[in-house]
C-alpha cells in the first residue's frame, strides 16, 4: 500500500519545469499548426543564414583573387578568359564593359564622353544585378522577422480564447483550469520570437555585407572605367 501511495503521489505531482514537447502536444490543433509553421520557417531561415554566410564569404574571396590577377595582368581579355567558367562577379562586370567598349569603338569613336558614359552605365547595371542576385533570398528573412511575432501572437490569442471557453464549459474559474491552456498559448508567442529574432539580426548583418560587396564591385567598375576611358581617348 505504501508503494502504491508513493507511485500515485509521483504521478499526480505537478511539473517542476516547462516541457516544450508536452506543451506542443497538449495544445489546440490551431495552436499546434501555428507552432509547427513557425518551427519550419525557423529551420528554413537557419538554412538560408548558413548558406548565405558561406556564399558571401566565398564571393568576396573570389573577387579579391580576381582583382589581384586582373590588375597585375597586361592583357585584360586573357585574364577574363581564365575566369570565364568561374562564378566571379567582377569578371562578369568587366566582360560587360569590354563588350560595350568593342561596340563603341567598332566604327571609330566620335564621342568619347558618350562612349565612356555607356560603358559606365553597363557596368553599373551589372553591379546592381550582381548585388540583387546575391541578396535575393534575404527577403525571406526580412518577411519572417516581420510577421513571425504576429503569427505567434495569433496562436496565443487563439489559445487564450480556448482557455476562456474551457472556463465556461466547466463552470470553473480556477487557475488550474486555465493555466495549462494559457501556457500553451504563450508558448506560441515564444516560438514566434525564437523564429523572428535570428532572422532580423541575420537580415541586418547580411544586408550590410551585400552593401559592402556592392561597393567592392562598384570601386572595381569605376577603376576599370577610368582605364577604358584612357583607351578611348587613344582610339
Amino acid at each position: 500500500m505504501i508503494l502504491f501511495d508513493l507511485l500515485a503521489a509521483t504521478t499526480s505531482a505537478p511539473p517542476t519545469r516547462l516541457e516544450p514537447i508536452k506543451l506542443f502536444l497538449d495544445a489546440d490543433i490551431v495552436v499546434q499548426a501555428v507552432m509547427a509553421g513557425l518551427l519550419l520557417a525557423s529551420v528554413w531561415s537557419w538554412m538560408i543564414i548558413i548558406s548565405f554566410a558561406l556564399k558571401i564569404g566565398g564571393a568576396k574571396r573570389r573577387a579579391r583573387k580576381f582583382e589581384q590577377d586582373f590588375w597585375a595582368s597586361e592583357n585584360y581579355e586573357a585574364t577574363l578568359d581564365a575566369y570565364r567558367n568561374q562564378d566571379v562577379a567582377p569578371a562578369r562586370v568587366a566582360w560587360a564593359a569590354i563588350t560595350e567598349w568593342k561596340k563603341s569603338t567598332k566604327g571609330g569613336v566620335k564621342d568619347v564622353r558618350g562612349a565612356q558614359g555607356r560603358i559606365a552605365a553597363v557596368m553599373d547595371s551589372h553591379v546592381a544585378e550582381e548585388a540583387d542576385l546575391l541578396a535575393a533570398r534575404l527577403n525571406f528573412l526580412a518577411t519572417l522577422g516581420a510577421i513571425a511575432p504576429f503569427v505567434g501572437l495569433f496562436g496565443t490569442v487563439w489559445g487564450i480564447m480556448n482557455s476562456f471557453f474551457q472556463i465556461g464549459a466547466q463552470n470553473n474559474s480556477s487557475l488550474a483550469v486555465v493555466a495549462p491552456g494559457i501556457s500553451e498559448a504563450l508558448f506560441a508567442t515564444a516560438i514566434g520570437l525564437f523564429a523572428a529574432i535570428p532572422a532580423v539580426i541575420a537580415y541586418n548583418r547580411f544586408s550590410a555585407s551585400v552593401n559592402r560587396y556592392e561597393s567592392i564591385l562598384q570601386r572595381f567598375a569605376d577603376r576599370f572605367n577610368a582605364n577604358l576611358g584612357r583607351e578611348l581617348e587613344r582610339v
